[in-house]
């Protein structure tokens, strides 16, 4: 932050101020000109309540020089953070792109998802994505396995070595799906809850935090400073479409532009959710494209064997042979977009 002191402080109330920025454990940066004295705190603004600085005497207006959410920021963390898995799968940096794929809810049959998990990972997804705690607008609507779900997952983890990414809702269940889970999802309706956040962020296991749905980018990115402050450094940003006027053609707006303003402001991967973002699987494909080229570094996509019958979100999910048609296409539109890149990264060096 920046303190500007009036332009008739005293040497003294100018010292005194630099002094008592010091003992908070603050480096200063002094500068006086002709006109005014501005002193420039470099360290953490939580050291320090701005309100008794400013009634200090001399003291004209505190200016801050960074956006609020600062260990998200590429500003201090100039290089992408890639999230690296055991198995090698990597999400993050401009050479890894990572397809996180299917069914929205996790049913009754366990072979139903042993067949989708066969074909997404044939197709070349690294990740199987499937909602055994699911938040729904009606209480009258399916409401998952829960804990059922979580252990289907985890078996045709192990006979397909895809790995698992699924949703937690509530701060007292995180251990309970960090134990199955490779990625904890935080859902778009629990962007802004505070104590989860928390308790994602105590875990040592990457985070998936979805926008919300009327969320703005910097509430979007102080979401994930929570999850940051708490000392979890993996974590996944993940546009799926926000509240819009027409509701008609698509469930929601999907706001590619936030992808390259993401990359932009933060260091952290960001990948997109076209089929909640869509809700119509016949625009799914384009989007999943248009995604690659804004920049994403992965897509979420919906895949059930038969959609029609799916338990939740049937209109927006992909049939087997629909989602082996998009990844075919996908494969290609990536591999041109990564040349593309490193094309443009050796003129950059030259």
């Amino acid at each position: 932050m920046i303190i500007v002191m009036n332009a008739d402080a005293t040497d003294k109330q100018i010292k005194t101020v630099d002094s008592r920025l010091q003992e908070l454990g603050f480096k200063t940066i002094l500068n006086q000109g002709d006109v005014m004295t501005v002193i420039a705190a470099i360290g953490d603004k939580r050291l320090i309540e701005t309100e008794s600085l400013e009634s200090m005497d001399g003291v004209k207006q505190i200016l801050p020089i960074r956006e609020p959410y600062k260990m998200a920021s590429r500003e201090t963390h100039p290089h992408d953070t890639v999230i690296t898995f055991d198995n090698g799968v990597k999400i993050g940096g401009n050479h890894n792109f990572a397809v996180m794929a299917g069914p929205c809810s996790i049913e009754e049959n366990p072979d139903h998802l042993l067949r989708i998990a066969e074909v997404v990972k044939q197709s070349g997804a690294q990740f199987l994505r499937g909602g055994a705690f699911k938040p729904r607008t009606s209480p009258y609507d399916f409401q998952g396995l829960e804990e059922e779900g979580l252990r289907q997952l985890a078996d045709v983890r192990d006979k397909t070595g895809l790995l698992v990414v699924t949703e937690v809702m509530d701060s007292q269940e995180v251990p309970l799906v960090a134990q199955y889970a490779d990625i904890l999802q935080v859902g778009t309706r629990n962007m802004q809850n505070f104590k989860l956040l928390k308790a994602v962020g105590r875990q040592n296991k990457p985070v998936m935090l979805k926008r919300g749905m009327s969320a703005t980018v910097r509430e979007f990115l102080l979401a994930a400073e929570h999850i940051l402050y708490q000392g979890n450094e993996q974590v996944i940003l993940c546009e799926r479409g926000i509240r819009g006027y027409d509701s008609t053609f698509t469930r929601n707006v999907l706001d590619l532009a936030i992808v390259p303003v993401l990359k932009r402001l933060s260091h952290l991967p960001v990948i997109v959710d076209p089929s909640h973002a869509t809700g119509h699987r016949y625009l799914v494909p384009p989007m999943a494209n248009a995604a690659v080229f804004a920049g994403a570094h992965g897509l979420m996509l919906e895949v059930h064997y038969d959609p029609d019958k799916a338990l939740s979100d049937g209109a927006q999910s992909l049939n087997l042979e629909q989602y082996a048609a998009v990844m075919r296409t996908l494969n290609k539109v990536t591999a041109f977009y990564q040349q593309e890149v490193a094309q443009a990264e050796c003129l950059i060096k030259a």
